[in-house]
């Protein structure tokens, strides 16, 4: 599939013991940062716009900077963050105690989900103040579908919002329920006659950030992994209450950790799959100053939404569930692959697009051969060079990309074999349609069948990842092309007034209007429209598209249950309220002016 830019990746290090006994155990003072560089680089698949690092020494006096950060863009941004931190270590006076030298430790990667580019917008995000407990530094792998009524909320307070970006309202927001902790904290010291620095003292030992949470998040609507430091020394992470984004944590005597995916933490600990624990939906993992490990629950739990699309492509498939899970999204589809080739399995060969495909191409081969034992399996199409694109413009540009795949030639008989091909999704099949179908023609099939492991991807996501126009979507494009084929395009129209009657509406009162669309027509023949959009003029062999059902997804991934890409079926309010403004916008931007 095309890639997509998808939700970021967070790791997170809070050391329970003295700085002296990692030194004098591991003989360097900077294990936790060599552990958390590890973590960063086995989510490099999360997010290759960004990385930021963010830290908080314990002990400090008056005049010592106790908070470091530090971040950089590029695909090699973790590389470029870890090399200035080190020089910064290395750099650092005899006697004096280097930056990034500390218990608390931050890391994040970096997808855009808004479009928004640069240093500026990659996490962490900092809050500066004197008083070290306000002090507050949060990253998170998220998107709000309400920032605009957060911002209000913030206006409405008195305060000036000087942005309105996401991670910028609620780091103001959040920052500002910081503030009131510290000032309850202090009303409480003065009743008990302390002065002076016994204060400053009184309140970082009694800071209570499950407080600051409970007032801060049930204001936002989203899918969301929140993640914080204080300049007291609190840590915590937070899952959104219907657990749409994934969170993980691990924890010993030494330490405890947190990270996107499971596989992290096995690694870079070299600790068992039971030994990793999942933050539940609405609840928070806290670490206190004092180093006691908390787990609080914020928000009650909503309707289960873990991300379904972790499962199929996003999350790395080292993890022991997903290898399962995408090896079940391939073997499942036996059925439907044996219709599409007649059952000629004899004059079938069966490969898949590299990589995230490999997995389900396993358990479809399994399932193949558990009722044909002689299946012709091959890798057919590899990963070529990165081509240079940008040199060349127009028609010899689009040549040139056709080319980052290639194929093995020589294991097909032409004209008389089929090519069966698997891929872990077609989101909006431009990959498709520009090199890969182009390039498995060259080996003279008799048909080529492109298999999805996931369901059509019908609408837009909200929650991390960047699918936000209609346009993005072949599966929309095609069910448009099947109304206009059939001279139903007035339904465009309703669904349009409709969705514009409900734009003023509180989102809990919205609904999937879009979906009409798709309901006038059956799964198979928008996969048909599909691959006639897709394939080419100039191929010789017949295409046809196999898709998985939303059934076979659930079957596979019972845990999941979050398929709104696929099903329309939002996990939140905002979901089907931005819905409806994505469809306006393509109707009034895309189908008016084709006309």
């Amino acid at each position: 599939m095309e890639p997509l830019k998808h939700e970021c990746g967070i790791a997170m290090i809070r050391l329970l013991k003295p700085l002296s006994y990692f030194t004098q155990k591991y003989g360097t003072p900077t294990y936790a940062l060599d552990k958390l560089y590890l973590m960063m680089e086995k989510q490099h698949n999360r997010g290759q716009e960004g990385a930021g690092v963010g830290s908080v020494r314990m002990v400090s006096v008056p005049g010592e900077e106790y908070m470091f950060r530090e971040k950089a863009t590029g695909k090699d941004a973790i590389t470029e963050v870890f090399s200035t931190i080190h020089r910064q270590i290395a750099g650092t006076p005899e006697g004096e105690i280097p930056p990034f030298i500390g218990e608390l430790y931050m890391g994040h990667l970096r997808y855009s989900t808004t479009g928004r580019s640069g240093n500026m917008y990659v996490h962490p995000f900092l809050r500066r103040n004197n008083w070290k407990a306000k002090n507050l530094c949060i990253c998170g792998n998220f998107n709000m579908t309400n920032v605009d009524e957060v911002f209000r909320l913030l206006a409405d307070q008195g305060q000036y919002p000087r942005n309105s970006s996401d991670v910028y309202i609620l780091l103001e927001l959040m920052g500002h329920r910081l503030d009131r902790e510290v000032e309850r904290n202090y009303v409480e010291a003065k009743k008990k006659n302390l002065e002076g620095r016994d204060i400053t003292s009184y309140i970082d030992a009694h800071m209570e950030i499950a407080n600051v949470l409970r007032t801060t998040m049930p204001h936002f609507d989203g899918g969301y992994v929140i993640c914080g430091l204080t300049g007291s020394g609190e840590l915590f992470a937070m899952r959104d209450p219907n657990g749409i984004r994934p969170a993980f944590w691990f924890a010993d005597d030494e330490l405890v950790a947190i990270a996107s995916e499971r596989p992290v933490l096995q690694t870079t600990f070299s600790v068992e799959c039971e030994q990793i624990h999942e933050i539940a939906p609405g609840e928070a993992l806290i670490v206190n100053g004092r180093g006691e490990r908390l787990l609080e629950q914020i928000i009650p739990a909503g309707k289960p939404a873990p991300c379904s699309f972790e499962r199929i492509y996003f999350s790395r498939g080292n993890d022991r569930d997903i290898h399962r899970e995408r090896k079940q999204l391939g073997m499942q589809l036996r059925a439907p692959i044996l219709r599409a080739i007649g059952g000629d399995v004899t004059h079938t060969v069966f490969s898949y697009i590299p990589n995230t495909a490999e997995q389900a191409y396993y358990g479809m081969v399994e399932g193949i051969k558990a009722i044909f034992p002689e299946v012709r399996a091959e890798k057919v199409v590899s990963k070529d060079i990165k081509l240079r694109t940008f040199i060349t413009e127009g028609s010899a540009r689009n040549d040139l990309a056709a080319h980052v795949y290639d194929i093995t030639y020589g294991i097909l008989e032409p004209g008389v074999d089929n090519l069966v091909v698997i891929d872990d999704s077609i989101v909006r099949g431009t990959t498709l349609r520009e090199s890969i179908i182009r390039i498995l023609d060259r080996l003279h099939p008799k048909k080529i069948v492109i298999v999805s492991s996931s369901p059509q991807v019908r609408y837009p996501d909200w929650y991390g990842i960047d699918m936000s126009q209609m346009t993005e979507f072949i599966a929309f494009i095609a069910a448009v092309a099947l109304l206009k084929d059939r001279c139903q395009a007035t339904l465009l129209e309703e669904v349009y007034h409709q969705c514009e009657a409900q734009k003023d509406l509180p989102a809990s009162e919205c609904k999937n209007y879009v979906r009409r669309i798709y309901d006038q027509f059956s799964d198979e023949e928008i996969s048909r429209k599909i691959a006639e959009l897709l394939t080419p003029p100039e191929i010789n062999a017949e295409v046809e598209i196999v898709y998985q059902s939303l059934e076979g997804l659930h079957n596979a991934c019972p845990n999941h249950p979050g398929d709104w890409y696929f099903s329309g079926d939002y996990p939140t309010p905002g979901g089907f309220k931005l819905l409806g403004r994505a469809y306006m916008d393509y109707y009034e931007n895309e189908f008016l002016k084709s006309k």
